[in-house]
């Protein structure tokens, strides 16, 4: 083989592999660095509206709890409520 088909071939080679590692070098340039966060939904909301001829209403009642967390002990606030008829 000549000196100069030698070349040739090593010339084709390189820009073969450059060819190749152009389409790459560009993928990892322009892919996005961050992912756009989830779309937010609302919550269901629940509203309940009692019949009038029966007088219902909510009697709410609220305390505070100790509860023991490894930091210590913690004043938690609870609530309950429900229907009453009055």
């Amino acid at each position: 083989m000549s000196m100069k088909s030698r070349g040739v071939i090593v010339g084709l080679a390189c820009l073969f592999t450059a060819a190749m590692a152009a389409p790459l070098a560009a993928q990892t340039v322009h892919r996005p660095r961050h992912h756009a966060p989830p779309p937010r939904y609302a919550r269901p909301y629940i509203e309940i509206r009692p019949q009038p001829q029966h007088l219902f209403y909510r009697r709410c009642v609220d305390w505070l709890e100790l509860q023991h967390r490894p930091s210590g002990a913690v004043l938690f606030p609870r609530y309950s409520c429900r229907w009453v008829t009055g």
